[in-house]
C-alpha cells in the first residue's frame, strides 16, 4: 500500500482507490517537500505558498501555478494537506476565490520524515568530508 501512495504523490497516478497514508513516505519530490515546508508555518492560499517557496529557496527556486495546484490536488487526495474555509482572520487578505490549505497530521509526519532523511544524508556527507562541491571539479 505504501508503494501505491508513493507512486500517486510522485507521479500523479495510483491504482488503488482507497488507502491509508503511511507516515514515512520518503523521499518526497522537491515540489511536495517545499509545499509542506511552506505550510508548516500555518494555513496559506496558493499564491502565498508560491511566494514562500521562492523565499525559502533564496530566490533560486520558483514554482509555477501548474506545479503548485497539481501537487496540492494530489497531496489533498493523499491526505497530506486539506483545503480550509476562509475564516476571515485577516480582513485585508479576503478574497472568496482563494483556496486555503493547511497541513494534516499525515502531512506533518511526512515533512518530519523527510527532514530526518535529509539530516541523515547531510551527516553522511559531512562524515565523508563532502561539505561543498567545487565548481571546477564538475568540469
Amino acid at each position: 500500500m505504501r508503494r501505491a501512495v508513493y507512486q500517486y504523490i510522485r507521479n500523479g497516478y495510483m491504482a488503488l482507490s482507497d488507502f491509508k497514508l503511511d507516515a514515512d513516505l520518503t523521499p518526497l519530490t522537491p515540489a511536495v517537500f517545499h509545499i509542506l515546508l511552506a505550510l508548516a508555518g500555518g494555513r496559506k492560499h496558493g499564491y502565498a505558498i508560491m511566494k514562500e517557496v521562492a523565499a525559502d529557496g533564496g530566490g533560486s527556486l520558483r514554482m509555477g501555478p501548474g506545479t503548485l495546484y497539481g501537487s496540492l490536488q494530489r497531496m489533498t487526495a493523499a491526505g497530506l494537506v486539506e483545503e480550509t474555509e476562509d475564516d476571515a482572520e485577516d480582513d485585508r487578505d479576503q478574497d472568496e476565490r482563494r483556496r486555503y490549505y493547511r497541513l494534516t497530521g499525515a502531512g506533518q509526519r511526512a515533512l518530519g520524515g523527510e527532514l530526518a532523511r535529509l539530516r541523515n544524508v547531510l551527516a553522511a556527507a559531512k562524515k565523508k568530508g563532502v561539505t561543498t562541491l567545487a565548481r571546477s571539479s564538475a568540469r
